[in-house]
């Protein structure tokens, strides 16, 4: 009895990884910052205070960034701007070590956009590129 393989799949563009461990690891340092901050480094009051609870939303696109799931990362990508206006904010009235942890937010935060940005950007050419060169686009050229 033969039993057929499956197709193989079209390779992965080299950008959609790097992207997909640039966006993993940028909000991996989102959360592990904003839980030093809030809790050790510079928190509102001494002792840590409930503001790092504002990392919990960030727990939950992980997954869908590991699984490559396209709509993961086109929601992270807009949620992350609440986390750059925290950071804007918080560089520019909180005293040291606080503003330069908002600055690092800052920047963490614009790098996990990017690496959103270019990972559904190198996705969404690949998948127009295969479709361009299906069997129907030669059945309408005889």
């Amino acid at each position: 009895m033969y039993i057929a393989s499956p197709a193989p799949s079209s390779p992965t563009p080299p950008y959609v990884q790097l992207s997909r461990w640039l966006a993993v690891g940028s909000l991996v340092a989102l959360i592990v910052l904003g839980l030093t901050w809030e809790l050790w480094l510079s928190p509102l009051r001494p002792g840590g205070s409930w503001l790092a609870l504002k990392v919990l939303p960030l727990c939950l696109p992980i997954a869908g960034l590991l699984k490559n799931k396209m709509y993961t990362y086109r929601w992270v990508s807009l949620v992350v701007w609440l986390y750059f206006i925290e950071g804007v904010v918080r560089g520019w009235g909180d005293r040291a070590p606080g503003n330069y942890l908002a600055l690092l937010e800052v920047v963490l935060c614009l790098s996990l956009f990017g690496a959103c940005l270019l990972h559904v950007r190198v996705r969404q050419r690949s998948v127009a590129a295969s479709a361009g060169a299906t069997p129907a686009t030669s059945a309408t050229a005889s």
